[in-house]
């Protein structure tokens, strides 16, 4: 007699842009709910299958994709958790669902940030809140709009059991989102959460009037750099060279519809940060990250000089003015070993 196998229940946490993209490719695969913490956000993905606040009347997500303001009904019925949510609000979500969690249950976080405070990446939030879960992260140059609309786009998922990780991939794989596997879950969240900072020099470099020869080179420093730091906290530097690394920084370099370029861009007209914030519908993790990067070059005795003139503006203790000048100073040397820009 064969035993039929039920479908993994795969639950995302978070009503974003990109959290609903995945959640809808999810549930084309296999059963999917979706928390989101506004009713009217629910009820326009239940009964119009579109998140018309984050992903604009346009898209439409799959009929199959269910979502709930009950976060209890949510976790209690997760065989997959998909981590959605910014990663300031991270740890409070995650303690709220160790509360309904079963056992044994995969997290894999879309969070491209790393907490402040603990200078934590998300994985290691998981391993401390929900001991035990397989910990892991979906990353690469995946601009949400663009593949909710269907456009070939590629991303990593990187889970320390290769075996897990290769079966939890069927659920996010499409003819047009392919999805690779890696278990250098350190290098691609150290890649995730560094290159929307970089993404802010670049943005600032665009208002103050580079040349496209100095973006490139900003974006090529910013890859060994990238690099450094990851490779000093334990990841592998052909992640960096990869999707999440390179691939990622590019796209959020130099995307209209990148939100920390669009940060750096507006520092560089000289807008405070604050009011940048204030303005925006979605959250640019570049903005958070900054300060925890410089801490973390820091206890590596790493000098990374573009992540240093990027908090430098954000802390508003130059300009982007300043910031570019400060780089221009800085003494060539080995590109592989050297130390500078």
């Amino acid at each position: 007699m064969t035993t039929v196998q039920r479908q993994p229940r795969v639950v995302v946490l978070g009503g974003g842009s990109w959290g609903t993209t995945v959640a809808s490719i999810c549930a084309r695969r296999s059963p999917t709910l979706q928390w989101v913490r506004s009713e009217a956000t629910a009820v326009d993905i239940n009964t119009r299958h579109r998140n018309t606040r984050y992903l604009s009347n346009h898209v439409e997500l799959s009929p199959t994709l269910e979502a709930t303001t009950g976060f209890a009904e949510a976790a209690h019925t997760a065989d997959v958790i998909v981590m959605a949510v910014p990663s300031h609000g991270f740890r409070s979500v995650l303690t709220e669902l160790a509360k309904e969690l079963r056992p044994w249950v995969p997290v894999v976080s879309l969070v491209k940030g790393l907490e402040l405070g603990t200078n934590y990446r998300m994985s290691q939030i998981v391993d401390e809140v929900l001991p035990g879960h397989p910990a892991g992260i979906l990353a690469g140059p995946n601009i949400a709009r663009e593949v909710a609309e269907g456009q070939a786009a590629a991303a990593v998922l990187a889970m320390p059991d290769q075996h897990v990780a290769a079966n939890l991939a069927q659920l996010f794989r499409t003819r047009r989102f392919r999805i690779y596997t890696t278990d250098d879950v350190v290098g691609v969240e150290m890649a995730g959460a560094l290159k929307n900072v970089y993404a802010i020099a670049v943005g600032m470099g665009n208002s103050v009037g580079i040349g496209e020869n100095t973006r490139a080179m900003v974006i090529a420093r910013a890859v060994r750099e990238m690099a450094k730091l990851g490779e000093a906290m334990g990841g592998h530097r052909d992640t960096f060279a990869g999707l999440a690394g390179m691939g990622d920084l590019i796209v959020t370099c130099t995307s209209e519809r990148s939100r920390n370029r669009y940060v750096g861009e507006q520092l560089g007209a000289g807008v405070p940060v604050d009011d940048i914030v204030k303005s925006m519908n979605h959250v640019a993790e570049g903005i958070k990250a900054a300060s925890v990067i410089m801490e973390l070059a820091k206890r590596y005795g790493l000098p990374m000089p573009i992540a240093r003139e990027v908090d430098n503006v954000l802390s508003r203790r130059s300009s982007a003015e300043d910031a570019y000048r400060g780089l221009a100073a800085e003494k060539p040397g080995h590109e592989v070993h050297g130390t500078g820009f």
